[in-house]
């Protein structure tokens, strides 16, 4: 896929890096195989560019953090380490927003895809 903006697709690799290192530590705390899985369907999908997958995985990682937030306040002492993670999942989630650079990445359209 061919990109607007080469910055923006590094920003977009290393947050995807991030997925999947946290993904993988969460797998020696004692997670599942399954959230690598998909970390590396999230840094795929961030590297195609396609238009709108920013907004997707932003999404999707705000709500995710809210959904287990509550469960983490409740037990802070034992789940620091989580709490900082929804901390910076939810700035990785205001960044693939709000970086124009990552913006400009993900403007391939999805009709290149389908003509394929």
């Amino acid at each position: 896929m061919n990109t607007n903006n080469e910055r923006g697709r590094a920003y977009v690799i290393c947050i995807g890096i991030y997925f999947i290192a946290k993904a993988v530590l969460n797998k020696i705390i004692g997670g599942g195989t399954g959230d690598i899985v998909y970390a590396t369907f999230e840094l795929i999908a961030l590297f195609t560019g396609l238009q709108f997958i920013n907004y997707v995985i932003a999404g999707l990682t705000a709500f995710i953090v809210l959904y287990y937030l509550k469960g983490n306040i409740a037990n802070a002492s034992q789940n620091f380490i989580y709490l900082a993670e929804g901390g910076i999942d939810i700035a990785v989630a205001v960044i693939l927003v709000v970086n124009s650079n990552i913006r400009q990445h993900f403007t391939n359209k999805w009709s290149a895809i389908i003509k394929k």
